[in-house]
């Protein structure tokens, strides 16, 4: 089955048109001030314009607010919302009943017990998404280049669907693959040339890479 593919924290009409060329199924955006990686809702829904019904596009926000996201919904028309932060079960169906819109919620994992915090969102949260832990002094919840031990995943229920993240490359893409059952890559730092700087080039190795380890299990 072919991966879908996330490109996240994206910033510039290049960086968008070339992932979607290259084939990427979701482009995030990221709401979050202390991102390198942070975009206004109207720079976000201009880029988004670009490519809108090519690909999901994906509103990333942490602990956002009502009025905050009243703000990127209207204005971006996210396809789905992603939550990065603290966010509740009851938070979550109260955002899908606000805007109608399915959510991703990302769960930060460094061993195994903490797998165990997914399932109250099971049948709540429509998909999920897995990233590394910040290192000790990062105030970003993600997009910090580091991975997990992804043969930890082998211990998660069956039925959830998710995407992996955290430290993805070209490099490591295709363990990445062939270790997990993820349906679903979601990469931001692991293309970019310096933080919040998406670079050309290392998009099209990464989908290369993507590509290649198909290839080779086919």
């Amino acid at each position: 089955m072919k991966p879908e593919i996330k490109i996240c924290g994206l910033k510039t009409p290049d960086a968008v048109e070339r992932a979607v060329a290259r084939g990427a199924s979701h482009v995030g955006f990221i709401f979050f001030p202390k991102s390198p990686r942070n975009i206004s809702p109207e720079d976000a829904a201009e880029l988004a314009d670009r490519v809108r019904g090519q690909v999901k596009i994906v509103a990333v926000t942490v602990d956002a607010g009502d009025e905050e996201l009243d703000d990127i919904v209207s204005l971006l028309r996210p396809d789905i919302l992603q939550l990065h932060g603290h966010e509740s079960p009851e938070r979550i169906l109260h955002l899908k009943a606000l805007y109608g819109l399915p959510v991703m919620k990302a769960f930060s994992v460094r061993e195994a017990g903490d797998l165990d915090r997914v399932d109250p969102f099971i049948g709540v949260a429509d998909r999920f998404l897995f990233d590394a832990k910040a290192p000790a002094g990062s105030e970003l919840p993600g997009g910090n280049g580091v991975s997990f031990d992804w043969s930890l995943m082998a211990s998660l229920d069956e039925s959830v669907e998710y995407m992996l993240s955290g430290g993805l490359n070209k490099d490591n893409v295709a363990s990445a693959l062939s270790s997990t059952r993820a349906r679903g890559l979601d990469i931001s730092s692991g293309v970019e040339s310096a933080p919040g700087v998406k670079d050309l080039g290392m998009i099209d190795a990464f989908f290369d890479a993507v590509n290649s380890s198909r290839r080779q299990s086919a």
